[in-house]
């Protein structure tokens, strides 16, 4: 599977060109399905914030981008559904549109609809993330991030990528997501960390990692003393 993990969704040209080169053909010759399940676990999900991100009239375009088919996956209503049913619904699309909200609300569903189970044998699918549905590909997610909690408790995501995200940083309707507050947030992270704002992405492609940016972010390791930005 390849990655375009973002923090708003395909914000300018530079993260649009990384999608198309992932999916490997225009965006118009690609059927997507787009999961809006992270949404409804946030403190401000709602319907209408659902229904914005289906419709392509939220700020995060995802939905909008002139798909050749397009469909909607709801996680929450796959285990009552014969996977003989759904299975094939994802491996015939080229890529799954994931909307923001609560990671680890989108994480339980994830296992719970057995999608993270097939997740491994996807070779050729796309999965776009927007902020929890990136997020929610990582190891963890970090106390400040916790909102929903899981049965299990805890911060762990399915961690299909090593590192962890702080999304929509220096955001000016979000005053707490400050560089300032990614870099202590990080300290806490036991892995490499990325701050990102809304005009990046990471690509990822056979666990190579590319970050796609026209704006800022920052790569926080481990040891304070070795982190990068651009």
């Amino acid at each position: 599977m390849r990655f375009l993990l973002t923090s708003a969704g395909i914000k300018n040209a530079s993260i649009r060109d990384a999608l198309v080169d992932l999916l490997g053909k225009p965006i118009a010759d690609s059927s997507a399905l787009c999961i809006p399940t992270a949404g409804y676990g946030h403190p401000q999900g709602s319907p209408d914030g659902a229904w914005r991100f289906i419709s392509g009239q939220s700020s995060t375009p995802m939905c909008e981008l002139g798909w050749k088919s397009l469909g909607v996956l709801e996680l929450t209503a796959l285990p009552s559904i014969d996977e003989e049913r759904w299975v094939p619904w994802i491996r015939e699309t080229d890529v799954l549109l994931v909307n923001g909200g609560d990671a680890l609300f989108l994480c339980h569903w994830m296992r719970q609809s057995g999608l993270a189970d097939l997740l491994p044998s996807l070779h050729e699918t796309v999965w776009v993330g927007l902020s929890a549905g990136s997020m929610m590909m990582t190891p963890c997610i970090g106390e400040d991030f916790v909102g929903w909690k899981p049965p299990t408790g805890g911060d762990s995501t399915l961690g299909i990528v090593d590192f962890s995200i702080f999304p929509h940083v220096d955001h000016e309707d979000l005053p707490d997501n400050s560089m300032a507050n990614a870099e202590r947030w990080a300290a806490g992270i036991p892995n490499p960390a990325y701050a990102i704002d809304d005009q990046t992405a990471i690509k990822v492609t056979d666990g190579t990692v590319e970050v796609v940016s026209e704006g800022h972010w920052k790569l926080f390791t481990p040891s304070p003393s070795a982190s990068e930005s651009g």
